[in-house]
């Protein structure tokens, strides 16, 4: 597989060989899939030594768990703060969950999940994705149950993970069908399921 057409500043040579390395693969990963980017692809578009990569992170194996560790940070700081960041009450945070994942849908690097994508990817009998990605899933859940908590929700664990269970469906719609609007579809559905649970129902408006 070429890397000439794909996107080059993680060679950039002001950057440390571990980012270069993390940079190229991270992009390589969620474009063409874990299993279908080889350890030379990485470092042709990284610009290091394949001994670098194995002195750095010991193995492919290792670059993987390192690039869904970043990935998994670097989305939930932005996710959790597009929820939290406006601020308002713990209703209008949950009301975001649905727009929050359109802007991502929208980007052009929108290329799935990648822990989804990594555990459809791997050997079903190995429990290493499939251990990254709960870790990975259990954060942003316990952020939105402890919402649901705080609107006065009922069963606010339950209601939690079918809200993740909506936004899972969608992140994979989105990816199949390449159309944001995958997102609105789970706005509706989960506002539908909060109104469904509030211990208090919502005024009527006029």
């Amino acid at each position: 597989m070429t890397t000439d057409t794909l996107d080059r500043v993680a060679k950039t040579e002001t950057l440390p060989p571990r980012e270069r390395l993390l940079q190229s693969a991270r992009k390589l990963f969620c474009r063409y899939g874990v299993n279908s980017v080889g350890v030379d692809s990485i470092i042709d578009s990284a610009g290091t030594a394949k001994t670098t990569l194995y002195k750095l992170f010991g193995s492919k194996e290792g670059l993987v768990e390192a690039v869904l560790d970043r990935e998994g940070q670097e989305w939930r700081d932005w996710f959790l703060g597009e929820i939290d960041g406006p601020g308002g009450s713990a209703l209008a945070r949950l009301e975001r969950l649905g727009p929050s994942l359109k802007r991502w849908f929208q980007r052009a690097d929108f290329f799935g999940c990648p822990f989804i994508n990594a555990v459809a990817e791997s050997d079903k009998a190995n429990d290493q994705m499939r251990r990254l990605a709960i870790a990975h899933k259990t954060i942003v859940s316990n952020r939105i149950i402890s919402l649901c908590a705080e609107a006065d929700i009922s069963d606010p664990e339950q209601t939690a993970h079918t809200l993740g269970l909506i936004m899972d469906g969608a992140i994979v719609m989105a990816l199949i069908t390449r159309k944001a609007s995958a997102a609105d579809l789970a706005a509706v559905a989960c506002q539908a399921l909060i109104e469904s649970r509030l211990k208090v129902a919502l005024p009527i408006e006029a």
